[in-house]
């Protein structure tokens, strides 16, 4: 026994696994918080006060909202597709989950739970998955408003991605790297906003998108869809989306703060590494919430011109740029 303890394999997948579950216990906490964090904030925009009964400064009203989403009776269509009905909230939950195994929390080995070399594909491929809960939830309930928001998801995720994907390139070449850790290692003098602006706004422009937030929130557009593609959801299948959705917000702003951000550099001594991150990681999540509080959602036909009109066309230009730029800095 001893000897399979000592063995450095078993100790790194012990490790990576106690890391893994730190990680989840955490992001739910987080993301119960960061939906008290929205109502207070959206409430402050609208002139109202938001949750202010349930403890001290409606500090217990996420608590009481899980234990509403646990009591509430579920309710299943006859007609629904069973498996797949069941299947869609967790794989709403499991994409995001995996994107926080290779993003660099701090300096430290400890706050990375693994870093691969190929992690900003690992990222890009897992918000590709995303897309499958919501269209797969709206086909399987058999309701045809669930369906048209699972048809929009698709089309809408598709046309983000490819401008997303895009943008990313040119960190890339900046960096030389698809390892997040490598990439911050070069941001330790400028970081790559700095050079990427464009980049950088067609990234959070399509982060947005990815996330199914407001303005780009056309996949569950109450005025015309019901309530989307969770309709006939209830219970906790209907919190389990919830709960991808702003893992999702939280995997993608921790994404940006990495690629453009910096991530842990800043200021101080390495040992302040990690306060940097979460302090850049609020700015970000704090952006997501005032967007979507301001800005009134767009039409569809917007939302498709803008994807493929503006935003690709743009991201093709700043690789171009990028790449001449590099070229002629290293040779003049």
């Amino acid at each position: 026994m001893t000897q399979i303890w000592s063995n450095p394999d078993v100790q790194f997948v012990v490790w990576a696994l106690v890391k893994i579950v730190v990680i989840l216990f955490a992001m739910l906490g987080v993301v119960s918080y960061l939906i008290y964090a929205e109502r207070k904030i959206a409430g402050h925009i609208q002139a109202r006060t938001g949750p202010n009964r349930v403890g001290p400064l409606g500090l217990f009203q996420p608590i009481a909202d899980v234990l509403k989403l646990f009591f509430k009776e579920e309710f299943m269509p006859a007609e629904a597709n069973k498996v797949i009905f069941h299947i869609a909230p967790i794989l709403a939950v499991v994409p995001a989950l995996v994107t926080f195994s290779v993003v660099p929390f701090g300096p430290s080995p400890a706050l990375v739970v693994t870093d691969v070399n190929v992690g900003l594909l690992l990222f890009l491929a897992m918000s590709s998955l995303g897309v499958y809960a919501i269209t797969l939830g709206g086909w399987s309930s058999n309701n045809k408003y669930a369906l048209l928001g699972g048809m929009r998801s698709s089309a809408q995720m598709i046309s983000y991605e490819l401008a997303m994907g895009l943008s990313t390139i040119g960190v890339l070449i900046l960096a030389g790297s698809l390892s997040l850790s490598s990439i911050v290692a070069a941001q330790s003098h400028w970081w790559f906003v700095v050079f990427q602006p464009l980049a950088f706004i067609i990234f959070m422009l399509t982060a947005f998108a990815e996330t199914n937030r407001a303005p780009f929130d056309l996949p569950e557009a109450e005025a015309e869809l019901v309530a989307g593609f969770h309709t006939e959801y209830s219970s906790m299948k209907f919190g389990m989306f919830f709960l991808g959705e702003f893992m999702n917000v939280i995997a993608i702003c921790a994404i940006a703060v990495t690629l453009f951000l910096g991530g842990w550099n800043g200021p101080g001594p390495p040992g302040l590494g990690m306060l940097w991150f979460v302090l850049k990681l609020s700015v970000l999540l704090f952006c997501f919430i005032w967007v979507r509080w301001t800005f009134p959602r767009l039409r569809y036909d917007q939302l498709m011109n803008l994807g493929w009109k503006v935003l690709l066309p743009a991201a093709l230009l700043n690789i171009v740029l990028t790449a001449v730029a590099v070229y002629w800095g290293s040779h003049r």
